[in-house]
């Protein structure tokens, strides 16, 4: 089964620690978590029309939280590193 572009990569994440890795042509995107860096690649190539020089990719486990007397957990989520290639237009 195909997945879209848009199913794949679900939105940028920006952070200062994101925002600093911007100047080095880095960007962070929250992804779905069982596209696999080719897709992802893929995703962002058509998407923003950038070359993507390397993809890395990590998953975050959920957190423990507490809310009043209750106990639960956030959503892991999976995100993705992307660089581009020197000489390629930076998105924001």
């Amino acid at each position: 089964m195909k997945k879209s572009i848009y199913s794949i990569i679900k939105m940028p994440l920006v952070t200062e620690k994101n925002t600093k890795l911007q100047s080095q042509g880095k960007y962070v995107f929250l992804v779905d978590r069982f596209a696999n860096k080719i897709q992802i690649r893929n995703a962002i190539e058509k998407l923003y029309n950038v070359k993507v020089k390397s993809v890395h990719t990590l998953i975050k486990k959920g957190k423990t939280k507490r809310v009043r007397f209750k106990a639960g957990k956030t959503t892991p989520f999976k995100k993705a590193i992307i660089t581009l290639k020197e000489g390629e237009i930076k998105f924001s």
